[in-house]
């Protein structure tokens, strides 16, 4: 096996046991491999291996590695996203994770309408933690930008999305992986036509573990996979 291949192996070892720890089904956690700043041969290397989702934070990185690679792989784009970017991403992606205001949920609405024809699959992304130098709504608002991006026919919310402070204990990151839980569990309730809470993007190659014992069903996992960029 390459290193990739066992990397990913073990990488799919922890998410069991996180999983059994957490008395969650396997296969209600998918990982995203994320190749960010890698070469498009390793996600070749990576879907030999078996893996078919994979993560870009860059829209220009992202369409030239989808149009690099032949295997039937997933692409999420898991990094910000300017409104002007979102006309590159139609036929290309399958998720967008970032969506964290109405103006961008209108352009994609309105891309995959002229585009695609069929919506595009959205998670809301939460600042749990309230950084600065993070993107995202606030857990204050965001009912009510789900109800306004409900309105939009060619956009299909999926869930949340986060990314909690950065801690060298995964242990520090647990409150804000249960925060956006919690907050999904309160939009879950309040019934809103159109919005789904099935998916909670959360975790990454230091915290993955502690995310999918909070509810994560995407954990995004570059380092760990491909090593250091």
């Amino acid at each position: 096996m390459s290193m990739i291949a066992d990397n990913l192996a073990a990488i799919q070892a922890r998410i069991n046991r996180a999983c059994g720890i957490s008395g969650r089904q396997t296969a209600s956690v998918r990982l995203v491999a994320v190749s960010k700043l890698h070469p498009a041969s390793v996600v070749t290397e990576a879907a030999a291996a078996g893996q078919i989702l994979f993560g870009e934070n860059y829209v220009q990185e992202l369409t030239d590695k989808a149009h690099q690679i032949t295997e039937p792989v997933q692409w999420h784009l898991i990094g910000h996203l300017q409104s002007n970017k979102v006309k590159y991403l139609p036929g290309i992606v399958t998720m967008i994770h970032t969506v964290d205001r109405l103006s961008l949920a209108q352009e994609i609405n309105r891309q995959w309408r002229d585009k695609q024809g069929a919506p595009c699959e959205i998670l809301v992304q939460v600042n749990v933690s309230g950084e600065t130098s993070k993107s995202g709504t606030t857990t204050a608002d965001a009912v009510e930008l789900l109800r306004n991006i409900a309105r939009l026919p060619f956009v299909k919310v999926r869930g949340l999305m986060t990314m909690p402070p950065f801690f060298d204990d995964p242990e520090a990151a647990r409150p804000y992986f249960r925060e956006l839980c919690l907050l999904a569990n309160r939009i879950r309730s309040e019934a809103i036509a159109g919005v789904e809470m099935d998916e909670l993007s959360m975790g990454m190659s230091g915290d993955f573990e502690v995310a999918i014992e909070e509810g994560a069903t995407l954990v995004r996992v570059g380092t760990a996979i491909f090593g250091e960029r």
